[in-house]
């Protein structure tokens, strides 16, 4: 008789995916500054790290919360000018000590919105919960427009555009802060609280009876979201060098969204993807039609919609140590066992 293999240990399991993400840093990394990809294939690469950073965060909020906030934007202007204001203001500290201190203070900032915009917000649902948050993505962007005629003095520049801002973001850096991020969200939502957004997600009522504070445990995945909206924001200021109000509007909020849609709303792997290629293609193959993006944007959401309601992956999530399993115990291409589950399920 075959002896029955066990799963492999957690700490094993977190071995195996660190020394994938670090070969994968470090490679294309190594590629990059070889000159083997060329600089603006560099800075596409970069922008679609940053935009995973945006849509996995959005996904707390969108896909394991169950919220629908429309505001997303405004916490990443939030954290891209708390970061850029900061940077501007130390320039003769080392970059080593100055980029981690703007990092984490975009997303603190960001945070701390989160929290006074969350409380009241997520009292109300659905249809409500998006126009107030989407007034709040709103009223960021005025204020950071307008605030310098009404404080008197050059604070955010405005319409001209906050400038010289430190350009601190590199491959290297911003895919560091992708892996931290993406650990962060499923370590948390692997725990006690994850559980308790997830089940706030799936039936209020149900996880209101059984002794769960809706209050905290919504305030709590929305501030989550809004910290590494922030920290997304913060890399976003030292990737352009230069930041301006109108970049951070309705739209980039519905941007984020559709990449949050698109790949599967609940599912971290869809957000990964779904940045990526909403990231890349328009730069590399759609270039010419770039006025046309948002029209494609909306056609492509219709049709995920139709035939695919729950995005491209639904609510799976990859697990390269889950497949890792499954090989060892001959699972990987066994078809049996579906069958089995879709004739017990009649």
């Amino acid at each position: 008789m075959d002896k029955i293999k066990k799963p492999l240990p957690m700490l094993l399991r977190y071995t195996i995916n660190l020394a994938t993400f670090a070969v994968f840093l470090f490679g294309v990394n190594a590629l990059i500054t070889g000159g083997s990809v060329p600089n603006y294939y560099t800075k596409v690469i970069v922008l679609c790290g940053i935009n995973i950073i945006l849509a996995v965060s959005l996904n707390v909020a969108t896909g394991y919360l169950g919220q629908l906030p429309l505001g997303h934007a405004g916490f990443m202007a939030v954290g891209a000018y708390a970061s850029a204001l900061f940077l501007r203001a130390v320039p003769n500290l080392p970059e080593f000590v100055a980029f981690p201190l703007g990092i984490i203070l975009g997303g603190v900032v960001s945070g701390i919105f989160g929290i006074l915009i969350g409380i009241p917000a997520l009292r109300l649902k659905g249809d409500y919960l998006a126009i107030i948050t989407l007034g709040f993505g709103e009223i960021i962007r005025v204020v950071l427009l307008n605030i310098d005629s009404v404080l008197g003095f050059n604070f955010t520049y405005g319409a001209a555009s906050l400038k010289n801002i430190p350009k601190y973001t590199s491959f290297f850096n911003c895919f560091l802060c992708v892996g931290i991020v993406c650990f962060l969200i499923h370590t948390l939502m692997k725990s006690k609280h994850g559980r308790a957004i997830l089940a706030v997600r799936e039936n209020e009522i149900a996880a209101d009876s059984v002794g769960i504070n809706l209050t905290y445990y919504k305030a709590l995945g929305f501030t989550v979201s809004a910290i590494f909206a922030g920290v997304a924001g913060a890399l976003y200021a030292s990737y352009l060098g230069i930041l301006n109000p109108s970049s951070f509007g309705f739209m980039k909020s519905i941007e984020i969204l559709v990449m949050v849609v698109l790949g599967g709303m609940g599912s971290m792997v869809g957000s990964i993807v779904s940045a990526t290629v909403l990231t890349a293609v328009p730069e590399l193959v759609l270039r010419a039609f770039s006025d046309y993006r948002m029209i494609a944007y909306s056609l492509l959401l219709i049709v995920v919609m139709i035939f695919k309601p729950s995005g491209l992956m639904g609510q799976y999530d990859f697990s390269l140590t889950g497949l890792i399993d499954k090989a060892r115990m001959g699972k990987l291409f066994r078809k049996g066992k579906g069958k089995k589950e879709k004739a017990g399920d009649k």
